[in-house]
Formats: structure tokens, sequence, C-alpha cells
């Protein structure tokens, strides 16, 4: 077999490995995807400071308007 063509062949099968390593990681990101992004909530919520409760009025304003 020429050198060339052997060379040819070395290139395309990695060529050819490096796309399905490449398509397997993808493919495989793809998958996780839904649990990473599950996860990751979990700890922004976790992590996040409590935001105190917005303190309601006591009166309405016609009771403001008789005081005043």
């Amino acid at each position: 077999m020429p050198v060339v063509l052997e060379a040819i062949l070395v290139s395309a099968g990695m060529l050819l490995i490096f796309g399905l390593a490449f398509l397997g990681m993808f493919l495989l990101a793809i998958t996780l995807a839904p649990i990473e992004r599950g996860l990751s909530k979990i700890i922004w919520d976790a992590t996040a400071p409590k935001r105190p409760l917005p303190t309601l009025p006591k009166g309405s304003f016609r009771d403001f308007s008789k005081k005043h």
C-alpha cells in the first residue's frame, strides 16, 4: 500500500474517531441537561437570601383620610 494512501486512511480514521467522541459527549450533555438544571435550581434556591415578607397596611385609605 502506498504511503500517501496509508496516511490518508490514518487521517480519516482519526477524524472519524474524533467525530464519534464529540458526538458521544454531545449526546451525553443533552441527556444530562435536565438533571443539571434541576440541581442548579436547588442550589440557587438554597443559597439565595430569604426575602422578608411584605408588611400589610393596617388601615385603609379612608382611615388615613380621617386621621389627617
